[in-house]
């Protein structure tokens, strides 16, 4: 059973901080941008997703080298943490990042979908505060946005992992992306592309669902918190006799 857990503890030491990079860097740019428009969530859920993979990127080479290594004893990485330190030994700061154009052309363009799919959808779902169906409501919009997501650059996910793989298990194979998607195609044809979707869609839904739930409820709860407090302080301060 440990098996199907391999390389668990990349995702769970950096989901957290993703996380809070995306919503934090998507809700900043989209005040900077001024307006909420269909292309500004576009841009802003874009902008999330570039600088993320900084912690992105070397999180899931970890991962994959880790459901990659054989088990046993005499396994190459002890954990996520070990995996990098190793990774930086051999290869220095090059290798820790192997794989990062591939991550930009993944994650910018496909958390621009996430944002504005979440954004039109709960607008088209009449999504307000104080609906008795409004979470049921989020958990649709979010899963549906975390699976737009995916299917709008999943073929570029597989370039990524077959990159961040290459020369585990041997001599180096691929030059680069172009080179990656030339032999992966000559080699196995165009559905290599998809290889995996299916799990990753049954993945995404529920997370994204309870993620963008989550978070929403959370901010709504904390944005009626801070409301209500400065309406507290208003009041305090109006009855406070006057200094003249």
């Amino acid at each position: 059973m440990l098996g199907l857990y391999r390389g668990l503890g990349s995702p769970l030491l950096g989901l957290t901080f993703i996380n809070a990079l995306v919503f934090g860097v998507q809700g900043n740019t989209l005040r900077a941008l001024g307006r909420d428009s269909p292309l500004n969530q576009f841009l802003a859920g874009a902008a999330a997703g570039a600088i993320q993979c900084v912690i992105c990127c070397p999180m899931e080479l970890a991962k994959t080298r880790l459901q990659l290594q054989e088990a046993g004893p005499a396994r190459t990485y002890r954990g996520p943490l070990d995996c990098l330190a190793q990774i930086y030994r051999q290869e220095g700061l090059r290798g820790v990042n192997r794989g990062m154009v591939s991550t930009l052309l993944r994650e910018t363009p496909s958390f621009g979908v996430y944002f504005l799919t979440y954004d039109v959808l709960t607008r088209a779902l009449g999504c307000e505060p104080g609906d008795r169906l409004l979470v049921p409501k989020l958990l649709l919009a979010g899963g549906t946005s975390g699976i737009a997501s995916w299917l709008s650059t999943y073929p570029v996910d597989v370039v990524k992992s077959r990159l961040q793989a290459d020369g585990l298990q041997g001599a180096p194979r691929y030059r680069g992306i172009v080179d990656c998607v030339q032999q992966s195609y000559r080699e196995e044809g165009w559905r290599v592309f998809t290889r995996g979707l299916a799990s990753t869609l049954l993945r995404a839904f529920p997370v994204n669902a309870a993620t963008f739930a989550t978070v929403t409820v959370v901010l709504s709860y904390a944005r009626g918190e801070e409301a209500r407090l400065e309406g507290d302080a208003g009041s305090a301060a109006l009855a406070q006799p006057s200094s003249l």
